[in-house]
């Protein structure tokens, strides 16, 4: 409990300084990387990449099959959430070992 008081008296006294000019206010900006567009050849090469069938990479990246298919036809692009997903597949291919878990079927 006392750091708790510690750190509020702190973040007290940082803007009495701050008000007073003592201090100059601290700004973090996070700048986001910008989505991606993806060809269609890039989508089949990340997919061929992960050595999986366009059915597996539609159910692994939450999206039907269908879905895949007119994107490597060139028909749709991939936006939003979609999209962010296959930039990070594409920049760390072990990511997808995360999302899907390969079982042996005799």
């Amino acid at each position: 409990m006392a750091k708790i008081v510690d750190d509020l008296i702190q973040g007290l006294q940082e803007i009495i300084d701050y008000e007073q000019g003592k201090r100059k206010l601290r700004v973090d900006q996070i700048c986001v990387v910008p989505l991606s567009a993806f060809s269609a050849e890039e989508i089949r090469n990340i997919r061929k990449m992960l050595g999986m069938s366009q059915s597996s990479f539609a159910s692994v990246i939450g999206v039907t099959k269908k879905t895949v298919e007119a994107w490597e036809a060139g028909t749709n692009k991939p936006s939003g959430a979609s999209a962010r997903l296959l930039q990070l597949i594409k920049e760390n291919p072990e990511i997808i070992n995360s999302l899907w878990e390969p079982r042996h079927v005799s």
